[in-house]
């Protein structure tokens, strides 16, 4: 999507939801977000939780016409030919709304599973053009990041399936623009966006022609209840894992406190989850998530929207899920007015 677009009233909204429940309750909040007016649903993959791809096909099934995809995975945990495998199944189980979320993964988390994060930028381009040879039908070797000999699928995606980076440093921005589909921008703040959009300018203007339109999406932590404080309490989580991720860049920019940040990234490494959380600061709140009540966060939406495409409303949406999916697409609906 376009800048166009955005003037026209048609930004993309939509929605991470985390397997942290059960893929029944999932399903049904991705119906709820589906009748609500939502345009994707992404379900996010972290090793603690449920499988991304089973909840993804509950979600196929309790839907319709909302997109589906994982947001995001990464090749380090799974070889890319099996996440090429299972994102073509979602989009044959969901009549052609599959898309592929695909980045290089929260650092921390790898980490936990004795993982190196070794050539990040390199590995997820190569996991998205070996995703679409074999989504096309060929068989495939690749030696590279990672190795694949004479790999195939033995089955096609129904729709030709879009492909959506996860970014949030220069480079990976910059890539994403010059070959991908589109953007989902780790960010939440305004101040973050605008300097992603500039290095999103970079990479387009190196994007071929023939390879079509490109979106960019906030995929923005958000957290939206009738009380503010409620709001941010339960925004602690997933910014922790923001924090614990985020570049130094990212927090000279915010001016947050770098021990306090160096507390939060440690509790997260050794599985102190509960302890992480607790060392969240309202700065870092404030500077990784959009939280509070409707009117708030319809007030960040559209200072978003100056910058990107669309939004996708990340996790934990707020303490009520039900009710954040509703008051996310109110908020989202006053935003983007005429």
């Amino acid at each position: 999507m376009t800048s166009e677009k955005r003037a026209a009233g048609d930004a993309t909204l939509g929605i991470e939801l985390t397997p942290e429940h059960p893929p029944d309750r999932v399903a049904d909040l991705a119906a709820l977000a589906e009748d609500e007016g939502f345009d994707v649903a992404f379900a996010s993959s972290h090793y603690f939780n449920r499988d991304p791809f089973v909840v993804l096909s509950r979600m196929a099934e309790a839907t319709e016409g909302i997109q589906l995809g994982p947001g995001i995975v990464n090749p380090y945990e799974t070889h890319p030919v099996k996440l090429a495998a299972q994102t073509a199944t979602i989009d044959e189980l969901s009549d052609g709304r599959g898309v592929f979320g695909v980045g290089a993964g929260d650092r921390s988390s790898l980490s936990n599973l004795g993982i190196e994060r070794d050539s990040p930028l390199r590995r997820v381009l190569e996991t998205f053009d070996l995703a679409r040879d074999l989504w096309a039908g060929e068989t495939v070797t690749h030696e590279g990041t990672f190795t694949a000999r004479d790999a195939a699928l033995n089955l096609e995606p129904v729709s030709e399936i879009p492909v959506y980076v996860g970014a949030q440093g220069p480079h990976m921005l910059r890539m994403s623009a010059k070959h991908a589909d589109g953007v989902l921008i780790n960010a939440a703040h305004p101040r973050d966006l605008e300097w992603a959009a500039g290095q999103i300018e970079q990479g387009l203007a190196e994007r071929p022609d023939a390879d079509g339109a490109f979106e960019s999406l906030a995929f923005a932590s958000v957290s939206v209840a009738g009380d503010e404080s409620d709001a941010r309490a339960a925004a602690r989580p997933p910014v922790a894992f923001i924090v614990g991720g985020a570049a130094e860049p990212v927090l000279e920019r915010h001016d947050i406190d770098r021990e306090a940040a160096s507390a939060v990234s440690a509790a997260l490494e050794r599985g102190e989850l509960p302890e992480a959380f607790g060392r969240v600061t309202p700065e870092m709140i404030d500077a990784f998530c959009i939280a509070g009540t409707t009117e708030t966060v319809a007030a960040r939406f559209e200072a978003a929207l100056a910058h990107v495409d669309g939004i996708v409303v990340g996790s934990p949406l707020g303490p009520d899920l039900e009710g954040a999916i509703s008051r996310a697409s109110e908020a989202f609906a006053r935003a983007t007015e005429a």
